[in-house]
Order: C-alpha cells, then sequence, then structure tokens
C-alpha cells in the first residue's frame, strides 16, 4: 500500500512538475493548455449533440449549437440570457454549469493572468538577456569587458545604422547599465544585450551568427585564462560556421588578446587556415598595440567626458628629410606591457631617409626603468633576431657613478652584415625621480637635433601624474610631447591641456608672452609656451579600440600589387589599374580567399600601408630640401626595405645563415627550395642591407611609386 502511494505521489510530482513549467516557461505553451480546454468543451457538447436528441433540441433554442459551449465559457452573464434553459434536463444543466464554471476559472482569470504573465516573462528575458531576435548584418561581441563601449563606438563611427548584438555570461543588466552612461540613447536603442557563454556553439543558432557582418570575440581581458578560451571561442566559430561555407558569412573575425606573446604568434602562423576556405579574415588584436596605433597612427582620441575628438602630435614633428640632423627620439618611462607595446608599434613607424643620408642618424627608443637591466634582457629574447644584428646600449644611472656599455649583437654574421637597421634600443637603469634622471632628461630636451617625446607608462597611475606634471622646465618650454599613461579618465589631462591652449588667437598669444631683459634694461616679449600645453593621456579603457578601415583598404591593394606582379618585379601600369572599377573588390577578394597570402604577409601589407603618411612627410621634407622626385624615390626604396627589415625580425623572422641563404645558390633549383624556408621556418634571404639585394632591389622602387594610386583608391 506504502510503494502505491509513493508510486502516484512521484507520478503526481512529475506531472506537477510538467504542469508548471508549461504556465513558466512558455507563452504559446499557456495558450494551447487554454485552447486544449476549450476543444474538450466543444468535444463533449459535438457528441452530446449528435447522439442525444433532447441536448440538440435546448442547443438550438441558445442559437448556433455548437457557439452554445463558447457563448458559456466566455460570456460570465451566459445562464441568465439563456433562454429555455428551464426546460433541459437536470445532465444538461450539469453540463452547462460546469461549463460556465470553467469559463470563469479559464477566461476570466486564467486568461487573463496568462496575457499579464506573458508580458511581464518577456520584460524579465529582455532584462535577463533571453530573449531571441531574428536579425541579419549585425555586429556580434562575444564577451564583455572595459573596452567593450570603445568597440561599439567604433562600429557606430563607421556603421551610423547598425545594429550590435552583445553576448555575455555577465548579467545583462549589469552590461546595460554600464552601456546606459557611455552610449547615446539613439545609440543604445540599436544594441541588443544577450545571456551566453562564448565558447559555447549552442548558443549562436540564436544570435544569427552566420548572418552577421562582423564578430568580435572580446571575453574578459582580466581573467588569467582569457586567451586560452578566445581561442577555444575562435575555433567553435569556425566549426559553427563551416555547414554554412558557400553563403554569405561575416566578412572579418576580431579576436582580442591580452598576452603579447599570444597575440604576436597570430601575427605569423596561419592557425586558423579554415578563415581562407569561409572567405573570413581573422584579425588578432591587443589593447596595448591598438592604444600604439592610435597615439601613433591614427593620431586622435575622444575625450570621455564630451566625445570631443583631440588630436595627437606627429612624432616625427613636419617629416624628417635626407639631410636632416635630427634624430627621433622617443624615452618610455617605465617598462609596462603598455610601453613595450608602444616601443615594438613605434619601431613599426621611424624610419626616415636621414638614415641613408650623410647624418646616419637612427632613430632611437629608450626604456628607463630601475629593473632595466632584467627587462633589458626579457626584451632582447622576445626579439632575439632583431638583435642579432644590432647591438643594444645601455647605462646604469641607479648608483653614485655612471655606467654605460654596448652590448654587441648576440650573434654575427660577419662585418658588412652587422648594425645595418635603423632603429637602435636603449635601457637606462635608474629611478625616474633620481637627479641623475631628471638631467638627462633636461638635457635631452635642450638638444636641438632631437626630436624628442616622452611616455609616462608606470604601472601605478598616481606616479604617472606626479613625474608628468613635475618635468624639467626645459620639457615644458621646448614643447616636448608628454603622453600620460591613463587608466579610465582622460578628463584631468584633457582638461588641464585645454586651460593652456583654449582660448582666441589673441588670448593665446597673450598667454604665450614672456618677457626678459635685454642688455640696457628693458623689458623684450618673447614666446614661452604654457607649462602643459603639450600634454597628452592615452591608455583610457573606454576609447581603447582602434581599427582604422582606410589601412585595411590600402593593404588589400598593395597586396593586389603584389600579387599581380611580373617577374622583372613591375607592378600592372596605372593605366591598366584605373581602367578596371573592380579592382577595390577585386583586391578585397583577393585578401579573403588567396591560399598563397600568408598571415605574415596580410601584416607585412598592413604595416606597409600604416607608414604612408610618415612617407609623405618625409617625401614634403626632401621637397623643402630642393631634392628631384626621381632621386628622392631611390632614398624612399632604401628606406622601405629598412622598415621592412624591421618588420621581418620583430614578426619573429630571422637572416638566414650563410648555409641557408638563397643568394649563395649556384643555380635556381636551390634558390627556388632555400625559398620555402620563410613560409614554414621563418628564415628570409632578404633581411639585409639594400645594397647586398639582388634585383629585388627594384620592388621597393616600384612599391615608392605606386603609392600616390594607392592614396588614390581611398
Amino acid at each position: 500500500m506504502q510503494k502505491t502511494y509513493h508510486f502516484f505521489k512521484s507520478k503526481f510530482k512529475n506531472h506537477a512538475l510538467r504542469f508548471d513549467r508549461i504556465l513558466t516557461e512558455s507563452f504559446s505553451r499557456q495558450i494551447l493548455w487554454i485552447l486544449g480546454i476549450l476543444v474538450a468543451v466543444w468535444v463533449v457538447w459535438a457528441v452530446c449533440l449528435t447522439f442525444c436528441k433532447p441536448w440538440a433540441a435546448s442547443g438550438r433554442e441558445f442559437g448556433n449549437q455548437l457557439l452554445l459551449p463558447l457563448y458559456l465559457l466566455i460570456d460570465s452573464n451566459a445562464l441568465s440570457d439563456a433562454r429555455g434553459i428551464a426546460d433541459i434536463s437536470g445532465w444538461q444543466i450539469l453540463f452547462c454549469i460546469l461549463t460556465y464554471i470553467i469559463g470563469l476559472i479559464v477566461f476570466n482569470a486564467i486568461f487573463i493572468s496568462v496575457f499579464s504573465n506573458y508580458i511581464a516573462q518577456r520584460k524579465q528575458n529582455y532584462h535577463d538577456g533571453v530573449s531571441r531576435y531574428k536579425i541579419a548584418g549585425h555586429f556580434v561581441i562575444l564577451g564583455y569587458d572595459e573596452m567593450l563601449p570603445s568597440i561599439i563606438d567604433h562600429i557606430f563611427r563607421n556603421h551610423p545604422d547598425a545594429r550590435i548584438l552583445v553576448l555575455s555570461a555577465v548579467e545583462s543588466v549589469k552590461i546595460r547599465e554600464r552601456l546606459r552612461k557611455a552610449v547615446p540613447r539613439e545609440q543604445f536603442d540599436r544594441i541588443i544585450v544577450n545571456y551566453g557563454h562564448r565558447a559555447a556553439s549552442d548558443y549562436y543558432p540564436d544570435i544569427y551568427l552566420e548572418r552577421a557582418r562582423q564578430i568580435f570575440v572580446v571575453g574578459k581581458r582580466s581573467l588569467p585564462e582569457h586567451d586560452a578560451i578566445n581561442v577555444e571561442c575562435v575555433e567553435s566559430i569556425f566549426q559553427y560556421l563551416t555547414p554554412f561555407k558557400g553563403q554569405q558569412l561575416p566578412e572579418r573575425i576580431t579576436c582580442v588578446f591580452e598576452d603579447f606573446d599570444t597575440y604576436s604568434a597570430f601575427k605569423i602562423a596561419d592557425i586558423f587556415e579554415r578563415a581562407k576556405d569561409l572567405h573570413i579574415d581573422f584579425v588578432p588584436y591587443n589593447y596595448y598595440i591598438g592604444w600604439a596605433k592610435q597615439v601613433f597612427i591614427n593620431r586622435h582620441y575622444y575625450a570621455s567626458q564630451d566625445n570631443t575628438c583631440y588630436d595627437y602630435p606627429a612624432i616625427y614633428g613636419d617629416g624628417i628629410g635626407y639631410n636632416d640632423p635630427r634624430q627621433v627620439h622617443l624615452v618610455f618611462i617605465g617598462t609596462s606591457t603598455s610601453a613595450v607595446a608602444f616601443a615594438l608599434e613605434a619601431a613599426q613607424i621611424l624610419h626616415f631617409p636621414n638614415f641613408v643620408g650623410p647624418h646616419h642618424r637612427k632613430s632611437r627608443i629608450t626604456f628607463i626603468d630601475l629593473n632595466a637591466d632584467r627587462e633589458m634582457h626579457l626584451f632582447r629574447i622576445r626579439n632575439r633576431h632583431f638583435f642579432e644584428i644590432e647591438p643594444c646600449l645601455y647605462r646604469d644611472l641607479s648608483g653614485a657613478k655612471e655606467h654605460a656599455e654596448t652590448l654587441p649583437p648576440t650573434r654575427f654574421h660577419g662585418a658588412d652584415d652587422s648594425q645595418f637597421l635603423d632603429i637602435e634600443f636603449e635601457f637606462i637603469k635608474g629611478d625616474a625621480y633620481s637627479p641623475q634622471i631628471q638631467d638627462l632628461i633636461r638635457t635631452w630636451a635642450e638638444d636641438s637635433n632631437q626630436l624628442l617625446s616622452l611616455y609616462v607608462a608606470m604601472t601605478n597611475q598616481r606616479d604617472n601624474f606626479c613625474l608628468s606634471m613635475n618635468m624639467p622646465d626645459a620639457v615644458y618650454d621646448r614643447e616636448i610631447p608628454v603622453f600620460i599613461r591613463q587608466n579610465v579618465s582622460d578628463t584631468f589631462v584633457t582638461e588641464l591641456r585645454n586651460a593652456h591652449t583654449d582660448g582666441t588667437p589673441e588670448k593665446r598669444a597673450e598667454k604665450e608672452t614672456f618677457y626678459v631683459m635685454d642688455a640696457r634694461g628693458k623689458a623684450v616679449p618673447t614666446r614661452r609656451p604654457q607649462r602643459y600645453a603639450n600634454i597628452y593621456p592615452f591608455g583610457m579603457n573606454d576609447s581603447s579600440f582602434f581599427s582604422n578601415e582606410r589601412n585595411f583598404r590600402r593593404a588589400y591593394l598593395i597586396n593586389y600589387l603584389y600579387d599581380n606582379m611580373t617577374e622583372d618585379y613591375h607592378f600592372p601600369p596605372v593605366e591598366q589599374l584605373d581602367a578596371d572599377t573592380e579592382i577595390p573588390s577585386k583586391a578585397k577578394n583577393i585578401w579573403l580567399t588567396s591560399q598563397r597570402l600568408t598571415v605574415g604577409a596580410k601584416w607585412s601589407n598592413l604595416y606597409a600601408a600604416e607608414i604612408i603618411p610618415c612617407k609623405q612627410a618625409s617625401m614634403q621634407a626632401m621637397d623643402r630640401e630642393g631634392i628631384d622626385p626621381e632621386t628622392q624615390l631611390t632614398y624612399m626604396a632604401q628606406v622601405e626595405h629598412n622598415r621592412w627589415n624591421v618588420e621581418k625580425l620583430l614578426l619573429g623572422y630571422r637572416k638566414p645563415l650563410p648555409e641557408e641563404d638563397r643568394h649563395m645558390a649556384h643555380d635556381k633549383t636551390a634558390n627556388s627550395l632555400l625559398k620555402q624556408n620563410k613560409q614554414y621556418h621563418f628564415v628570409h634571404s632578404d633581411i639585409r642591407p639594400y645594397k647586398d639585394l639582388d634585383d629585388i632591389d627594384q620592388l621597393d622602387v616600384e612599391f615608392m611609386r605606386y603609392i600616390p594610386w594607392i592614396i588614390s583608391k581611398d
């Protein structure tokens, strides 16, 4: 008996659970449950009408026989209005009463509560991020991080009518509240926030991932497993999208990597080869490199207070010419991840014709830190192939006596091969607050043969403030730009600079007027900029995402030129290129689908595109020097090869040993076989001085000749 009781009790609980789920999970199930009751009543009534004559007779007195159950169910006054109900039998009266009671319960109570519950449930689902919407052509952001508003801002700047969907395991309410503070109302209404795990493909059909325009894999950068989960997420995306091959899939997947080594690995290795089969461009992204590109390439930032756009100064001034004696010098105070990333990105840009000119000036990148000796060894290991060629400068200013030395390359390739790069790195061990370091900064600032810029990038933001506000006077008087690392807001630095630069030209001139006494004791006006007129913030989370679509388009075109060059290193004639209006789309298609185009080659094209403004400034400087265009072309071809050397070495390629060098091959077969080393083993025979190249040096000349055509296609 007890077993029977427990059996029925468990059955009842199972049915009760099923019933509760019907009432709470789905509005359609709730409606079906109500309609099921209505159908059941109708079936009973239809049977009675068919097999019982008294029922049929009484039914006719109500008008339409089949509508009587509905009438009794939905009309609360049905019994009082029913005609002839006293003439029907007891069973008929009982049926009508039961139907009427069911109608009161179902339609006057449950039906209303179902709709109110449906509205409340949809509201709750929206707040919880479990509502699903059928959309296409949208931008999908997977994961939540402090840089999310920056990505959204970037999307809306390029696509004002975009629809954005954010998928994150963070509570949707928290994400919305964060976005309400950072995103304007008209844009906020175009953002959908869904709950889900970015690496779980079960959520992808609900967000119509295959119909998205672009995908951003973000995650939470502060988590130690961030990069590993993002790689897993990208793998899940490609597995999910593979069955949709041949359809219109997302054109680009941008994946954020926090660790600098992980990010660097994805710049040279074709880890996701399926991207080419699916015609998807996979782009790794690093927070620190993104900010470096904003400062050096895009050269502007948006203030967090009013979203006003402010410009960064060019670190190479108005351009470096062939005869220019000035040395571009970047000084990083601190060896944080931000400082290292900025330095490596700057090394891709700081290439000027005065290196091949009479002054032979190398661009210098200096790190100042109390742990500079240890950080130097780490930096050299990370970029070992660069330092196999170029020496490293080291100074110790941490003690009473100064110690300086030049660390030679870790491996020589012969006297003619060594030290042909146009970038040099220097590490100075010392406290940035110490008199020795402060005096050194003052000396650099007063040197008219230096184009100096300072980057205060220590981990502690308070130290960044303190040091930037108390530089030697020469830094402020000579208008040396000081870039200050900020974690959250730029407001203080921006407002401080504005207070020293805003106003009418007359008011600014009045503020910048400085009086000195001449030999006769009279006050003579001179110009001296206000103290904080050249301080600039960088590193803010809300403005951390940068992607220059113009440079991507230029990279497509550069790759198209190389893809169509002749055997003697000539690009198609400009007239032929201009006659083909489909070149931009063809170039993009080759970029997305070409099996020959490696990830390393893509980054090489991107770096070549990003340095174009710097080259334009150098050519304008040579115009001022009176150098004719053809000679400029020759100089700039050498600059381009110098840039390419540094780019390849920092990407992880190395100079070949003598037995690996295709330039030493005695026949074409050996030459061709040795070329394969660069694709699989990252050994490139063209990493050498420009004068030691064979006919391929004409390729640098050809590239420089086609820069105006590339610019014209923007």
